[in-house]
């Protein structure tokens, strides 16, 4: 079976996560390609899709936002998986006491489910390297700095959790990943 696990990411978090997941389910005895949404010109040749992308003010990436409009057809025809990832820091919970990753869905997941048959979504813990931010992200996040509350809520570093992500894999590995029934010979 042939997947694709194709990623949005900004600053290499979501990356690193779709890296992660590939090579997990590779082990599983799949044929991975892991590509950035913005490369795949095909997908065709594919059996299954996982698709993710970094997630800023609630929202997915635009070039992911994209690929899955794009592509619609065969992502809804076959089974896909998605992963958001967006929350930082090492709260669990908003300042209403509601747990971060289920807060943290991406706004346009009403509109997918519609469009895309995804067998599931997960929100993981990403990252935030300020250094690597360009252009408008990169002019707010200065800006934002200067204030205590935005430092807070904006905190640098990798707060991804491999576990989490790895049991994920694991449940998408289990969904593909058939074992073959050999009728004894007689």
């Amino acid at each position: 079976m042939k997947v694709l696990v194709a990623y949005a990411s900004k600053t290499g978090f979501t990356k690193g996560i779709a890296e992660f997941v590939g090579e997990k389910l590779r082990r599983q005895g799949l044929q991975v390609d892991i590509m950035d949404v913005r490369g795949v010109k095909e997908t065709a040749a594919y059996d299954a899709f996982v698709v993710g992308s970094a997630v800023y003010m609630y929202h997915w990436l635009k070039e992911a936002k994209e690929f899955i409009e794009k592509n619609e057809g065969p992502l809804s025809a076959r089974p896909t998986w998605l992963f958001s990832s967006g929350p930082i820091g090492t709260k669990t919970t908003d300042s209403e006491g509601r747990n971060l990753l289920e807060t943290s869905v991406p706004k346009e997941f009403e509109e997918l489910k519609s469009s895309v048959n995804f067998r599931g979504h997960r929100v993981f813990y990403g990252g935030l390297d300020g250094s690597k931010l360009t252009g408008f992200m990169s002019l707010g996040y200065k800006m934002a700095i200067h204030s205590k509350a935005a430092r807070e809520s904006m905190q640098e570093g990798d707060f991804r959790d491999w576990n989490a992500i790895e049991a994920w894999t694991n449940e998408i590995a289990r969904a593909l990943v058939r074992p073959i029934i050999v009728a004894p010979q007689a």
